[in-house]
């Protein structure tokens, strides 16, 4: 495994870094990255929400005819293909996104999401690599300039959203030190369960990696 000996790397050239974990399968990595460092769970957090949320927008502004500009969305959970898009927080230029789309076009928009990476990939024939950067430098902005900007990071949640002691990607608040806070959304009843079945697929992983 990589990220294990490279993680006790930069702990001892850097014990005052943040950490930001990339790789893939991302969650687990996360966990593996905390558990090496030794480090508390507010500097040790991962990439992949803001992505995700990026390919969500983007599917769309493409579908309503609209500016990416003006989609908010937001996509919770393990980052694979049980990640889950808020559609009830989704709006386009502030009007509710099911408002302007049927169930029917929002489910493929969701699909197309999680399965966003392997899309790429069959297309370049390699994994993304501007995409994850661009989220990843948005991240080190808001820490390094203490913008504190509400973000959809991986983090180790203890309760939140009612999963304890697991990496999942929700929305927080990043500055300075790390992630100063974790947003907690209303879900729908739907939204709930789906991102309680996404903590258990993320929760198997982890298992898998740590016998």
């Amino acid at each position: 495994m990589i990220v294990g000996p490279l993680t006790g790397r930069v702990v001892a050239q850097s014990p005052a870094a943040v950490l930001i974990v990339v790789s893939n399968p991302l969650d687990a990595m996360c966990n593996v990255a905390k558990n090496v460092s030794g480090w508390p769970k507010q500097r040790v957090f991962g990439m992949a929400g803001i992505l995700d949320t990026a390919r969500f927008s983007t599917f769309i502004a493409w579908k309503t005819g609209s500016s990416v500009k003006d989609v908010t969305a937001m996509v919770l959970g393990g980052h694979g293909d049980q990640m889950v898009p808020v559609v009830s927080a989704t709006t386009v230029g502030g009007i509710p996104l099911r408002k302007l789309v049927g169930d029917q076009d929002i489910q493929a928009m969701v699909e197309r999401t999680a399965k966003g990476g392997g899309e790429i990939v069959n297309l370049l024939g390699t994994s993304a690599w501007y995409a994850p950067g661009a989220a990843a430098a948005q991240m080190v902005d808001s820490i390094m300039l203490d913008e504190k900007r509400v973000l959809p990071c991986t983090a180790y949640l203890e309760g939140e959203y009612g999963i304890d002691g697991l990496y999942m990607g929700v929305p927080v608040k990043l500055g300075r030190d790390g992630i100063e806070e974790i947003v907690e959304l209303d879900l729908g009843d739907d939204e709930q369960s789906a991102l309680q079945a996404s903590a258990d697929a993320v929760r198997e992983v982890v298992g898998v990696l740590t016998t």
